[in-house]
């Protein structure tokens, strides 16, 4: 059929399903507001998996989205407390993002250090960077004022503000990356970088571009991540990067690069944030929450290594009838 051969198609179905079923034994699931607080929850994940993406589209890897989140969102939040005014603290908080994330590209581009090793360092260093920076302390609600912690809060038309702008991300991304020659880029890098290069596309400006971005949203989600919980801390989204992959792959994003599509990521997603949100509804333990995402994920890349596996070559033709 041909629906099972597209995944965007596929997850949805497979979304549908397990909602369904939660709602079997749960029927206050399915009510609009419970279905609107799923989709907000799984917002700042939508963001950084977007960012991810692109990053992964051209052969690298961000490890270090959810450190660059955390340092982020406490600068947001020591900002707040100094009396910064709000407009100022989230182009503050989006510029240090894409300014982290444009360290891993140039690390990346330059030097030639594979992603995921300066990832990896980088990762520790924005820990390390916020445990200098406040010696372990925590920012709590008090400290902080009430308009920086209502923004992400505010509903607006039935959705709150970070709803839409998870929203207005995946319209922008997707023009971005279907109508505009820097998207072209990105597949291009991912695909083949050889021919990319014969087609005058610089393979790691391409690169650097797409660690920027990651970087920029990575910071915007740390002010919303922040302002949302009303705290502040080093650990704050710890292993929260490999939920970010763990929803690219899920979503068809092929992890040698080239080919994944926002829709899809997104899709992937809103499965892993479906799972967080209905398993402990209905009374499934953390180990077993742990298990069903992971066979997710196993499952997911299973499928995206059997749609990408070449077509065998007949060598040998059957012997025609004389």
């Amino acid at each position: 059929m041909k629906i099972l051969k597209n995944r965007e198609a596929l997850l949805a179905l497979a979304i549908l399903l397990l909602v369904g079923g939660v709602a079997v034994r749960f029927p206050a699931f399915v009510r609009p507001a419970n279905l609107v607080n799923v989709f907000n929850d799984t917002s700042p994940l939508i963001l950084l998996a977007i960012g991810q993406m692109i990053v992964i589209l051209t052969k690298c890897i961000d490890l270090s989205v959810a450190a660059t989140l955390a340092l982020c969102g406490m600068v947001a939040a020591l900002l707040n407390g100094a009396g910064v005014p709000l407009p100022l603290i989230l182009v503050l908080v989006v510029a240090l993002g894409a300014v982290m994330g444009a360290i891993n590209g140039l690390l990346v581009w330059r030097l030639g250090i594979p992603s995921i090793v300066v990832t990896l360092g980088t990762m520790t260093i924005y820990r390390g960077t916020i445990f200098l920076m406040t010696q372990g302390a925590w920012v709590n609600a008090h400290q902080m004022t009430a308009g920086f912690k209502a923004l992400p809060r505010t509903v607006i038309a039935g959705l709150p503000v970070m709803s839409w702008i998870a929203l207005a991300a995946i319209g922008l991304f997707v023009i971005l990356l279907t109508r505009t020659p820097l998207g072209r880029a990105f597949y291009a890098v991912g695909g083949n970088p050889h021919a990319a290069v014969y087609a005058g596309i610089s393979v790691g400006r391409t690169q650097f571009m797409a660690f920027v971005i990651s970087g920029a949203l990575a910071g915007l989600t740390g002010y919303l991540w922040v302002a949302r919980y009303a705290v502040a801390y080093v650990d704050i989204a710890n292993g929260f990067e490999l939920s970010v992959v763990a929803a690219c792959v899920i979503g068809g994003v092929a992890i040698a690069g080239g080919a994944g599509s926002v829709l899809g990521t997104v899709m992937g997603a809103l499965f892993l944030g479906v799972i967080n949100n209905a398993l402990p509804v209905i009374g499934i333990s953390p180990f077993w929450q742990m298990a069903i995402s992971g066979s997710a994920i196993v499952l997911a890349v299973a499928f995206n290594s059997a749609q990408n596996r070449p077509a065998g070559r007949i060598i040998l033709k059957p012997v025609e009838p004389t």
